[in-house]
């Protein structure tokens, strides 16, 4: 059982939702250093399209950007079909495309609310849904396909910020992760959801108040309120998707990892 033979995705095709950024891009980079074909997707082309440009010519692999809108069936459909254009077959599946919608509990709109839920739960369902026959096309016994739903601690305690539909959200996301996951495993698909604590992202960067700048964000001071005293980084969530995505976590069916550094249980 040697290193190389329990975490190997070499060879793998991979699509990562919301990967022009944060933790979608943290984690197709990893799948890219360690020969995963990668497709990445998100709402703005330009931004898409430039990621995959740059992340293709850093590892020197295959990245290729189909820009959709997850939140509408519309988008899903069309990335679906465009990627049944260019693969007959999907080894992994990482459901990351969110949103977080911010106001006081008496300002809460309803449009926060849809617009959150229609991206977080109901997009997931549904792209899931529509790419199960490329999941299943080569799933085996031996290796199964692998569907990574990101999640977050919000989803498991109460928030810090006024994000009122996001926490509930991603706890739906946990439950139709369990859901999914004893529907799957008897057509050789292993669902399994992550749920990050504070990393160093856009969206992160906007509920602490500056506005989306990521470079300029004091993550070191951030870092200090959690238990291991930093931030997350790209090894963290990136090493957790590769261990589920190999032979290594092919018995691990069903499960809400938490990628916090323990805040969660502080």
């Amino acid at each position: 059982m040697k290193i190389e033979e329990l975490f190997s995705v070499q060879g793998k095709v991979a699509l990562v939702t919301g990967g022009s950024r944060g933790i979608g891009e943290m984690i197709a980079a990893g799948f890219l250093t360690n020969g995963v074909k990668v497709y990445i997707s998100s709402r703005k082309k330009d931004q898409c399209d430039a990621t995959a440009a740059r992340l293709s010519e850093t590892y020197g692999a295959e990245c290729i950007s189909i820009p959709a809108n997850l939140s509408e069936l519309s988008g899903i459909e069309s990335l679906v079909a465009a990627l049944s254009e260019r693969e007959d077959h999907l080894d992994i599946l990482v459901n990351n495309a969110g949103v977080a919608w911010g106001a006081p509990l008496e300002e809460f709109p309803e449009v926060g609310w849809d617009k959150v839920f229609d991206t977080n739960v109901k997009g997931v369902f549904f792209l899931t849904q529509k790419l199960l026959p490329l999941l299943e096309a080569h799933a085996t016994k031996e290796d199964p396909a692998r569907i990574i739903n990101i999640g977050s601690i919000d989803g498991i305690r109460t928030p810090m910020f006024d994000t009122h539909s996001y926490g509930p959200s991603k706890a739906a996301l946990h439950t139709l992760t369990t859901q999914m996951a004893a529907k799957l495993v008897k057509r050789n698909i292993i669902a399994n959801a992550i749920a990050p604590g504070p990393f160093p992202t856009y969206m992160l960067s906007t509920g602490i108040g500056t506005g989306g700048d990521v470079e300029g964000t004091d993550w070191d001071a951030l870092g200090r309120g959690n238990p291991r005293k930093r931030v997350g980084t790209p090894q963290d969530i990136a090493g957790l998707a590769i261990f589920l995505s190999s032979r290594a976590g092919a018995f691990t069916v069903g499960e809400v990892i938490k990628c916090d550094g323990g805040q969660a249980n502080s």
